[in-house]
C-alpha cells in the first residue's frame, strides 16, 4: 500500500496516510487537486498537498463553520459562502429554513466539479435552486455588495497564496460594508496548538473593523494542530447566544456545543495579551 505524505505549510509535524487508491490527480489554473482513498477516512480531497476534507469527519468542520453564526443571527436570509468548493458549507447553510439565497463564491471551478463527482454527499446541495455559483475571487465579490448580506462564511484553504486576500484588514472592511445592520461573519483561523500567532493576528485585524469579535473552536483530527479555531464577528449581536431554536439535523453541532465552543473569557483575554504559555 502506498503512502501519502501531507505537505502542510505551517505544521511542525507531518501526517502520513495509507492510500488504497489514487482516484484523481490533476492541476487547475490555481492548484493541484487530488482525491485518494484511505482505509479509515474513506475518500480524501487534497489541494496542493494538504488534506481539505475526508468522508469520515468532514461534518465536524462544516457544521461548526456554518451553524454557529447562523444560529446567532436572528433571521439569516442572504448568505455568502466564499471558498469551500467541496460544497459542505453550502449543504449546511441550506439546512436553515430562513435562508432564501446562497451566493457560492469559489475561485476554482475544478474543485466544485471534482467534488460533485467524488464527494456527492458533501456537494449534494450545490445545485439547489437557492444557490448561485460564481467562480471568482471572493474578495472582489464582497466589494460588489452594498449592505444586503446577512452572513458571510469563509471556507478557504490555509492562509497562503491566493487565500491571503481573505484575511486582510481591507477584506474585513469590505465584509462589514456588505453586511446588513445585523450581519455576521466567520472564517477559519487555523489551530491554537500550532498557529497561535496567526489566530491572534486574525482576531486583531477583525477587531479593527467590527464592534463584536469572538473565537470558538472544534476538534478536527485531520487538520494540523487538531484544536481548530473559527474567528467570528458581528455588527450588532453577540455570537455566543443562539437567537433561534436548534431544530436542524446535525451529527456534531448542537445548542449545547454552541454554548461550549467559545473560548472562556479569561482564556481569550490571555490569548489576546499573548500570555498563554505555549
Amino acid at each position: 500500500m502506498i503512502k501519502f505524505f501531507e505537505k502542510d505549510p505551517y505544521a511542525p509535524i507531518q501526517y502520513v496516510y495509507e492510500t488504497e487508491k489514487v482516484l484523481y490527480k490533476g492541476k487547475s489554473d490555481f492548484q493541484e487537486i487530488m482525491v485518494i482513498e484511505n482505509p479509515y477516512f474513506g475518500k480524501m480531497l487534497i489541494l496542493d498537498g494538504v488534506v481539505q476534507i475526508t468522508e469520515r469527519d468532514e461534518f465536524f468542520y462544516h457544521e461548526m463553520l456554518a451553524h454557529v453564526v447562523l444560529h446567532a443571527h436572528p433571521n439569516p436570509r442572504n448568505v455568502v459562502v466564499i471558498g469551500g468548493g467541496d460544497g459542505g458549507a453550502v449543504r449546511e447553510v441550506l439546512k436553515h429554513d430562513t435562508v432564501k439565497k446562497v451566493y457560492f463564491i469559489e475561485i476554482d471551478e475544478e474543485v466544485i466539479n471534482v467534488s460533485r463527482k467524488f464527494f456527492p454527499g458533501v456537494a449534494s446541495r450545490v445545485d439547489d435552486s437557492r444557490v448561485e455559483i460564481r467562480c471568482m475571487d471572493g474578495a472582489e465579490f464582497v466589494k460588489s455588495r452594498d449592505g444586503d448580506i446577512d452572513a458571510i462564511i469563509v471556507d478557504s484553504t490555509d492562509i497562503v497564496g491566493f487565500a491571503k486576500s481573505l484575511f486582510t484588514v481591507e477584506f474585513f472592511k469590505s465584509v462589514k460594508e456588505s453586511l446588513t445592520a445585523e450581519g455576521m461573519f466567520v472564517t477559519l483561523s487555523e489551530s491554537l496548538h500550532f498557529h497561535k500567532d496567526i489566530v491572534i493576528e486574525v482576531q486583531e485585524a477583525m477587531r479593527l473593523i467590527f464592534p463584536v469579535v469572538d473565537l470558538y473552536t472544534a476538534p478536527l483530527i485531520t487538520y494540523a494542530g487538531n484544536w481548530w479555531t473559527f474567528s467570528a464577528a458581528s455588527k450588532k449581536y453577540g455570537l455566543r447566544e443562539m437567537r433561534r431554536d436548534f431544530t436542524i439535523d446535525t451529527a456534531y453541532y448542537s445548542d449545547e456545543i454552541h454554548r461550549q465552543a467559545f473560548l472562556p473569557p479569561r482564556m481569550y483575554e490571555k490569548l489576546m495579551q499573548r500570555k498563554l504559555r505555549w
